[in-house]
């Protein structure tokens, strides 16, 4: 079943005014009038330093929660209404935000209406709604879920947005989409380096965007190893403003896609004295955590530890970091940089990739 959820803010300057008995009958009184005939309120309490009351409509299908709180010299109230799409409350609720303004009529008062969230409507807009990495959330123009599958190692979906193109999601988590070209550009250092008869190594990059780059400047050989067959797979046939054909063959004349752990391929690598010019990681974004401990971390360290050894002596290393809001997260990786085995000088870039809707 479809739900619609809309959530009103409403603060004002002085305290103890939702306290008032009276005023909060009004504003029950308020909410119940725009849920319609057959609504009521229940469960009216005061609690500690704010009030509670619960209203319901059976009959229409929607309810209101609405919640008060005193305190720092304010009074805060929020009003949470689930409504169904076929009991649309849309210019009610707008009256609605303005009715309790007045009612409240309390001095340096503000409220906001958020945007309205869509619940279970199916298809591209079930996971249309999705956290940024300092938890803000962000909901996309998807207006359909092209494919999905689940491999060995992770959900695989994506999306059609008509803002961003098609967008490959993983684990519900954006990954990227066909305008993200800026990130490509930053994980290859477009502009900087020179691939012209070199030899590179790519950890990861199933949407195949770095392999594609990368074989239009040149290179002498790029390997790239890729452990998931469905992110290939889907990009391939729905990712082509990322991948273009790159991919359509795993291997060509100076490439090699190969599906399998890197970890190993590496360490065969090592084995065997072979050597590149570039290491490019994209397989996963630093942690975030409040230290460098963790599963996640070792991970990262025996990555790490690994590319250089498979690196000339003058050879590059890229990856992505994180968020620009996860300082923490990446002074602690820079630390870690520093205790490589390796002596290493880095350096760092800031981009903006436009489906993250933040600088990366």
């Amino acid at each position: 079943m479809a739900l619609r959820q809309s959530l009103l803010n409403f603060r004002c300057g002085t305290s103890g005014a939702l306290l008032d008995v009276a005023i909060w009958k009004k504003v029950v009184e308020r909410v119940v009038s725009v849920l319609g005939d057959g609504a009521s309120a229940h469960a009216d309490s005061e609690f500690g330093s704010g009030r509670f009351s619960f209203v319901a409509n059976p009959r229409q299908q929607c309810h209101a929660t609405l919640r008060s709180q005193e305190g720092d010299g304010k009074s805060t109230l929020l009003v949470d209404i689930v409504y169904s799409p076929q009991h649309d409350l849309e210019e009610s609720l707008e009256a609605l935000r303005e009715d309790i303004g007045q009612t409240l009529n309390c001095p340096q008062f503000s409220r906001s209406r958020f945007p309205v969230i869509r619940h279970g409507d199916g298809g591209a807009s079930d996971g249309a709604y999705m956290p940024t990495v300092d938890k803000r959330w962000i909901e996309y123009d998807f207006t359909e879920l092209v494919f999905e599958q689940d491999s060995d190692f992770q959900n695989v979906k994506i999306y059609k947005s008509g803002q961003y193109g098609n967008c490959l999601v993983l684990d519900d988590d954006m990954n990227l989409a066909e305008s993200d070209l800026p990130y490509t550009q930053a994980i290859i250092g477009d502009g900087v380096e020179s691939y012209e008869g070199k030899r590179v190594l790519i950890l990861g990059g199933g949407d195949g965007g770095i392999l594609n780059q990368l074989l239009k400047r040149g290179p002498a050989y790029v390997e790239m190893l890729e452990i998931d067959q469905v992110v290939i797979d889907g990009a391939i046939k729905h990712l082509r403003g990322i991948c273009d054909s790159a991919m359509d063959s795993l291997e060509g004349s100076n490439y090699k896609v190969r599906v399998e752990d890197c970890i190993p391929a590496m360490k065969e690598h090592i084995a065997s004295g072979t050597k590149f010019d570039f290491v490019i990681n994209d397989l996963t974004a630093i942690p975030i955590s409040t230290s460098p401990i963790g599963s996640f971390w070792d991970f990262m360290r025996q990555i790490l530890d690994l590319s250089f050894s498979v690196l000339k002596s003058d050879g590059v290393y890229y990856t992505q970091g994180n968020s620009a809001c996860a300082k923490a997260s990446l002074k602690m990786y820079e630390g870690e940089l520093e205790k490589l085995s390796h002596n290493v000088a880095f350096s760092t870039n800031t981009v903006c990739v436009p489906s993250y809707n933040e600088l990366w």
